[in-house]
């Protein structure tokens, strides 16, 4: 079955979303004129005008008259929209990000326990003492759970796969942050999270590779489950 094909203000929203996502643009950048939008999507100005529409209705953009349209958003909103973006356009994206983690960090959890240094151990350590600290900060609860896959595949000394880890960081941070989302929406399930990566930690560091393995299993296993419930619950709205 095909997928209906997006209208054309949709796939300005989309665009703009992704151009905050990568940084291309920041609060209180001015956005290109209507006529400059509309040449560079090919579409006409009223799509345009629709798309600026939704986003100053969603707190992205605020339009001043005789002025133009500027980027206002705060950056915990920016996260909220983008998470939402990715979730709703690159859930196929999401779940194969998920497939290759499972495959890739569940044997180098197994191969850190056996390899890991003790500076290895510290950078692991220090990560889930900064998602401990993060609680309530979003960006660096992100960053931090970032850090601690990231260290786990340095800690398995296999060169190939740091490359791979390296080359698709940026679709790993992508769905770490939208899975947090959905995870952390309960603030009950923020402690879970912590504990999750405790465990793989004190395994890693006792050098049970078994342990290690099942573990990390467990939990990519345990944030495909809950991405999925959380998406049947959307089912309908």
């Amino acid at each position: 079955m095909t997928q209906p094909k997006k209208k054309a203000y949709q796939v300005i929203v989309d665009q703009i979303n992704e151009y905050l996502l990568n940084g291309k643009l920041k609060p209180g950048d001015k956005l290109p004129t209507e006529r400059d939008l509309a040449s560079r999507f090919n579409v006409s100005r009223t799509s345009v005008r629709e798309a600026l529409r939704k986003l100053e209705i969603k707190g992205i953009v605020e339009i001043k008259q005789g002025s133009g349209s500027f980027i206002k958003t705060p950056e915990n909103l920016v996260v909220e929209e983008i998470s939402s973006t990715i979730m709703n356009a690159e859930k196929k994206l999401i779940y194969e990000m998920l497939e290759f983690r499972r495959m890739l960090e569940v044997e180098c959890a197994s191969l850190a326990s056996q390899r890991a240094t003790s500076e290895d151990l510290n950078r692991i350590r220090e990560a889930l003492e900064m998602m401990d600290h993060a609680k309530n900060d979003v960006e660096l609860g992100l960053q931090a759970d970032l850090n601690f896959h990231i260290s786990i595949v340095c800690a398995s000394h296999n060169s190939i796969f740091l490359q791979l880890i390296k080359t698709l960081s940026g679709h790993m941070q992508d769905t770490i942050r939208a899975t947090r989302r959905q995870r952390l929406a309960n603030h009950e399930r923020n402690q879970d999270t912590i504990n999750e990566h405790k465990e793989i930690y004190l395994a890693i560091a006792t050098g049970d590779a078994d342990q290690a393995a099942q573990l990390m299993e467990k939990h990519i296993t345990q944030i495909r489950k809950e991405l999925t419930e959380s998406l049947l619950n959307h089912i309908g709205e």
